[in-house]
């Protein structure tokens, strides 16, 4: 297994990584939207809704994205407020992991629509600041790969942090193998990585103060949105989201992270304007 998620990140990284810095804004829009819509298949799989409800929250969400690049010609003032909407809803997100119950049974009509509506908040956000980072200037297509590169790194740091050092564990009823000392590396190697990939983006000394700060925001944004999907899953009774990787489960497995980090990104760098 371990072999067949290096083989397939070996593939999928490179490929990520040429389409952020080669396509242009709106093509990496139409590939990002794919990639996120199938995340979507798959919440909407883990709340328990199939078949032809399923097709059409899925269109609709499509539709929502459509809508907002339609509405947004000549601005991108929809596209900020859509990455506000988002930081909002993960900071909702918390209270929802404190009460883990929640949800946790199918009969639960109220928690069913809240995890729905997550859905479209958790989706529809990061795909707006995925747009809205990849569109700045100047490199917003290297500030979109510093956003990215945080988030995998951090989430590769907490891995072997944790195996190494884990003893403390950080929410155990949502997710059993994360700690304390992983979620500390993870963080560790989110920041290093910020540093490099920032000053290749073009941050100046005196951004870099922000630009570290926002990164630790990310960082933990990203933890948020890895212990929300694994919630999801506790409840559905599911170990992945799907099985469309090899070696990684679901789409959504690989995006949790970035769901919640890249709004939390795409509204710092506007704060601190590096």
């Amino acid at each position: 297994m371990t072999k067949t998620r290096v083989i397939t990140a070996l593939i999928m990284a490179p490929a990520a990584i040429c389409a952020i810095l080669l396509l242009p804004t709106q093509w990496l829009a139409a590939a990002a939207a794919l990639v996120f819509l199938i995340g979507l298949w798959e919440w909407l799989r883990l709340t328990g809704v199939d078949g032809l409800p399923r097709t059409v929250l899925l269109v609709l969400n499509l539709l929502l994205m459509v809508l907002l690049v339609w509405a947004s010609a000549g601005s991108l003032v929809l596209f900020q407020l859509a990455v506000l909407a988002g930081v909002g809803f993960w900071l909702l997100a918390l209270l929802w992991l404190r009460f883990f119950d929640f949800g946790a049974h199918g009969e639960q009509s109220a928690a069913r629509m809240l995890k729905l509506a997550a859905a479209t908040l958790a989706i529809i956000p990061a795909w707006a600041a995925l747009v809205l980072i990849h569109a700045g200037e100047p490199h917003g297509n290297r500030w979109l790969l510093t956003a990215l590169a945080i988030v995998w790194a951090a989430d590769s740091g907490a891995y072997f942090a944790g195996r190494a050092f884990g003893r403390r564990k950080l929410a155990p009823r949502v997710s059993p193998n994360k700690t304390v000392e992983g979620l500390l590396g993870g963080l560790v190697a989110g920041l290093l990585v910020a540093a490099g990939f920032g000053w290749l983006a073009g941050v100046q000394a005196a951004g870099l103060p922000g630009l570290l700060l926002v990164a630790t925001l990310a960082v933990l944004a990203s933890v948020l949105g890895d212990l929300f999907e694994s919630l999801l899953k506790r409840h559905a009774g599911a170990k992945d989201s799907g099985s469309v990787i090899p070696g990684h489960g679901g789409v959504l497995d690989r995006i949790d992270g970035v769901l919640a980090a890249l709004p939390v990104f795409a509204l710092g760098k506007d704060i601190f304007g590096f």
